[in-house]
């Protein structure tokens, strides 16, 4: 199963490829994050692991199909050298570098989530991953924050490379209804989402921009218990796209 030719502690590369790699290259944190990323087509030119061994072997049970592809990429290091590349190594004790993705165009066929200004890396991540289970069109951020963050994909798992994942201003936002999510809204569960919507969500403290709420077609709000305050992010994005696949045909 292994073809290991002495590769360990970067023998061959040293740290120079990543080095190389590192001002442009997305951090793939964790195995999880490694594997997504191959499985859905990025470009890894580097990648280190505490145990060759043991992360192949991982491999054979979570994902055969990367196998070779890991083991022609693996290069194994010291946990000295891993804390240097990346300051918090993820339990797995794999992280690897990935090209950003830009080329990829937004699927206008299946719903855009729209996360408008959030703050929280963790929770914008957490929204990337459901939005590529669940088949949704992309994901758009507004406001400063870089929807790449390594933060961010961690929390993706890797999954920002089976979506579309970009960054733009209110303006720039595609054609197509946007349903903006408010309390004030009609409730979800009598409001149709047609597959060119846009899901608009506002940040987890101050909820939609006026410049959202301005260009909404239609204010929506999730069903809530009533004096319950809110629900997180993610959850909220949750609902919404689940909504949208339970729909009939």
């Amino acid at each position: 199963m292994t073809r290991y030719d002495g590769r360990a502690d970067g023998a061959g590369t040293g740290d120079a490829a990543w080095a190389a790699y590192a001002p442009q290259g997305v951090l793939l944190d964790g195995f999880h994050a490694l594997k997504h990323a191959l499985r859905f087509g990025a470009r890894v030119p580097v990648a280190r692991t505490l145990d060759r061994g043991a992360t192949l072997a991982l491999a054979e049970e979570l994902a055969p199909d990367l196998v070779d592809a890991l083991d022609g990429l693996l290069h194994e290091v010291s946990a000295e050298r891993l804390r240097q590349l990346v300051p918090r190594p993820h339990p797995t004790g794999v992280a690897g570098l990935a090209l950003r993705d830009t080329a990829r165009e937004l699927d206008r066929t299946a719903p855009l989530v729209v996360l408008d200004n959030p703050r929280n890396l963790g929770n914008l991540g957490a929204v990337v991953r459901l939005a590529a289970g669940a088949g949704a069109g992309g994901v758009l951020t507004t406001g400063d924050v870089d929807p790449w963050h390594p933060a961010a994909v961690r929390a993706s798992a890797g999954l920002h490379f089976a979506t579309a994942v970009e960054r733009r201003t209110v303006p720039q936002l595609p054609d197509g209804p946007l349903y903006a999510f408010d309390a004030d809204g009609a409730d979800l569960r009598s409001v149709p989402l047609p597959a060119d919507a846009l899901l608009a969500f506002g940040s987890e403290r101050h909820g939609l921009s006026a410049e959202v709420r301005a260009r909404a077609d239609q204010l929506v709000a999730l069903p809530m218990r009533p004096q319950v305050s809110s629900y997180n992010l993610a959850t909220s994005v949750a609902m919404a796209l689940y909504h949208w696949m339970a729909q009939p045909a």
